[in-house]
């Protein structure tokens, strides 16, 4: 032994070829009444047994037993060990982990054995052979990555391509400024028989995936998507199913999962000689409309000079290239048109709105004057643009805000507004959220007759078990749409608390101002001013910048249209 060793008894240690196990003797020698485990250790490396695997109990027993005063003979002490693999695969199959254990003493893992490891388990798929040698190189590894699978790759979803150019809205322009161009109405896009409106794009299955094992793992299939049933003056192609055509020449209408193509009728006028109109589709209007007419089209009203006192319904948008007079002011011509009215789901444009009831499921866009009207608008009513832009008497309504130049007159006219007073919004939520509740609770009764099925196989026939798998995934899909409808209501709901009346140069005493149980009267002569909702009820503040909340809706979706 060494000299720089501690002094001791004399140990005198024994490796067994055969067994690999070494045996340790020591004689008690009173000169050296008491060791401990550092000691026996030092010993242990001076002899070249250090990297011997060492048996705790054994180490313990000998030193207890020679510190009582006992000789120790062939207490097996340590061993030869040699290193160990162990490959554990992953619960999804993915991967595969190596933990190998270093030799002690006994024969290193090779490349070969580990190899051969992973074939009898099995592992064929991704084996990662520049991980494997540094393992090996080192010796040891604890939860090493050496076989990856690969993943399956999800289907896409399908989409439909619409086929048709971008056109202009036929509503004014609203610029990012907050200006609004109304010199630009866009023009009406017309197809023809046999023309195509959109593609449809199928799901696709995805790519198969494959396991550190070698088996197949199946792709999430993308979500499919079909057009929308009774889609009006259209038809699928009889070479290509894919593919939404016109079946008539009209005014395309991009509706949800499809379009529509609406019959288009032009008229240079509508009076006594013409009639009424009520048609299923676009009217165009040349020239003017004369008082006691009415005018119904299920999709937009284009009018290209005046609309005296008469009626105007329309599913999308009216547009009135010249003004508006209606009949609120009394008798015109001996004949009293109070009654009529002009309502459409989209939005209404004109030039100038004089004793005019107006109704838009959208917005209201008058450039130059609106005198003594009832205007109502969904969202944002704007008054004035490259005109006078007045809101002069009458009273005017919209849920998200009322934009002019000027509002009320010198003479202190009764002018009243109101904003962010949509009731059916808040009862939309409401029947949105009460109808998800009914779909969620259906969904759950499915879901225990899945579980059931799963936990208790055979005891439910396979034509329930497919038809509750179907009505699972159709639910979870009208879930999904709802939650979807349900918080976008819910975001208008917030924007209509933001709701505001801004005038850029002058709003006159007499004016008004309303939102729900709130009211403000305006007590002066106020130059350019934003009236909203403060701390303390409405207040009026400098004129601030709407641009980034007075965005109207565009109209032509589905929600101004009756299909």
């Amino acid at each position: 032994m060494d000299n720089d060793l501690a002094p001791g008894p004399l140990l005198s240690l024994t490796l067994d070829a055969a067994t690999r196990v070494l045996s340790a003797n020591l004689a008690h020698d009173t000169r050296f009444p008491r060791i401990d485990a550092l000691w026996l250790r030092e010993q242990l490396g001076a002899a070249g047994y250090a990297e011997l695997r060492i048996r705790p109990d054994a180490i313990k027993g000998l030193i207890a037993r020679y510190n009582a005063g006992q000789s120790v003979e062939a207490v097996e002490i340590a061993e030869c060990a040699d290193a160990m693999l162990e490959v554990e695969v992953a619960a999804d199959g993915l991967s595969a982990e190596l933990t190998l254990t270093p030799a002690k003493g006994g024969r290193p893992a090779t490349k070969a054995e580990l190899l051969g490891l992973l074939a009898a388990r099995g592992i064929v798929e991704g084996v990662l052979v520049d991980e494997i040698n540094r393992a090996i190189a080192k010796g040891q590894a604890n939860r090493l990555v050496i076989a990856r699978g690969r993943e399956a790759v999800p289907g896409e979803d399908g989409w439909l391509e619409r086929l048709l150019p971008e056109t202009p809205a036929r509503v004014p322009n609203v610029r990012p400024c907050g200006r609004t161009d109304f010199r630009d109405f866009g023009e009406i896009l017309v197809v023809q028989e046999g023309e195509g409106l959109m593609r449809r794009h199928p799901a696709t299955r995805g790519e198969d995936g494959r396991n550190v094992l070698g088996q197949p793992i199946a792709p999430k299939p993308g979500r499919d998507v079909r057009f929308a049933s009774g889609l009006r003056g259209t038809r699928t192609a009889a070479e290509d199913p894919d593919l939404l055509v016109a079946a008539c020449d009209g005014q395309p209408v991009e509706v949800r999962d499809g379009i529509i193509v609406e019959p288009i009728y032009t008229v240079d006028s509508v009076n006594m000689a013409t009639g009424n109109i009520d048609f299923d589709g676009t009217v165009r209007v040349r020239n003017d409309i004369q008082a006691g007419m009415s005018v119904r089209a299920s999709g937009d009203i284009e009018v290209g000079g005046v609309v005296e006192p008469a009626t105007l319904e329309a599913g999308g948008n009216i547009i009135v290239r010249g003004g508006v007079m209606g009949g609120l002011g009394g008798k015109t011509a001996g004949k009293d048109f109070s009654a009529v009215a002009i309502r459409c789901d989209g939005s209404f444009t004109a030039t100038y709105a004089q004793q005019a009831r107006i109704t838009a499921g959208d917005s209201i866009f008058i450039d130059d004057l609106a005198m003594q009207c009832q205007l109502v608008a969904r969202n944002h009513i704007r008054v004035g643009n490259q005109r006078r832009g007045h809101i002069i008497g009458g009273k005017a309504c919209a849920n998200l805000s009322i934009h002019a130049r000027v509002i009320g007159a010198h003479n202190r006219i009764r002018t009243e507004l109101e904003i962010g007073a949509d009731t059916a919004l808040s009862q939309a939520v409401q029947a949105k959220a009460q109808e998800r509740d009914i779909q969620e609770n259906k969904l759950l009764d499915v879901g225990k007759l899945l579980n059931f099925a799963d936990r208790n196989p055979g005891k439910v026939t396979s034509e329930m078990l497919s038809r509750a798998e179907l009505a699972a995934a159709a639910l979870s899909t009208g879930i999904e749409a709802l939650r979807n409808e349900e918080e976008a209501l819910r975001f208008r709901l917030e924007l209509a608390q933001q709701a505001r009346v801004n005038v850029e140069q002058t709003v006159f005493e007499g004016v008004t101002v309303s939102m729900g149980e709130r009211s403000l009267r305006i007590p002066q002569v106020l130059a350019a001013s934003t009236i909203r909702l403060a701390d303390q009820g409405l207040g009026v503040f400098p004129l601030e910048d709407d641009s980034h909340f007075d965005e109207p809706q565009k109209p032509g979706g589905e929600s101004a249209r009756r299909r």
